[in-house]
């Protein structure tokens, strides 16, 4: 698999169950939402915005693509809704096949612009390790078929050396969008 053939796949609107250990807390959170996934041109505002951020020419890109989610956790009982948007840029590496950085306006472990590294297992699932101000995360993510995904992410502290929290998601894909 590559960041084409992965974005290709994930576009849709997603059902999403997760459970996430904060284990700073020692709290249990389930979290059920909508994600939809959106492919979004090269010349899109906000894309191009990004690009300027990073410094990267926006012919080096591909794929890139917009999440939005909005749901319900368990968390906070006072504000147990979770929603929020992201645009993610991918910026395959010219020379290493099934690698690159992935830019988006804002982080999962931070809500900061981020650049994370990606690539891909021979099993074809996606890793991206991104480095914060504050904390660090790693998700990866992989099909179990077209319509059924896995997602497993740590929130680790900024070194690296102790983890945080630790979920498990798994997402289906209710619609394609268009």
């Amino acid at each position: 698999m590559d960041i084409i053939q992965f974005v290709e796949q994930s576009i849709g609107q997603w059902r999403s169950q997760r459970s996430a250990h904060h284990l700073a807390f020692s709290h249990f959170e389930a979290v059920q939402s909508i994600i939809d996934i959106d492919m979004l041109s090269s010349d899109n505002p906000a894309v191009v915005e990004l690009c300027q951020a990073y410094n990267v020419d926006p012919d080096l890109i591909a794929s890139p693509f917009q999440m939005k989610w909005a749901g319900q956790s368990d968390w906070d009982e006072d504000n147990p809704e979770v929603k929020g948007s992201t645009i993610l840029v991918p910026v395959p590496d010219p020379v290493i096949p099934n690698r690159g950085k992935l830019l988006r306006d804002q982080g999962y472990a931070e809500t900061i612009a981020a650049a994370g590294d990606y690539h891909f297992l021979d099993d074809g699932t996606f890793v991206l390790i991104t480095a914060y101000d504050n904390a660090a995360a790693e998700e990866r993510i992989w099909f179990a078929n077209p319509n059924l995904r896995f997602r497993v992410s740590l929130i680790k502290t900024s070194a690296g050396s102790g983890v945080v929290t630790a979920s498990f998601s798994s997402e289906i894909r209710s619609s394609l969008n268009n």
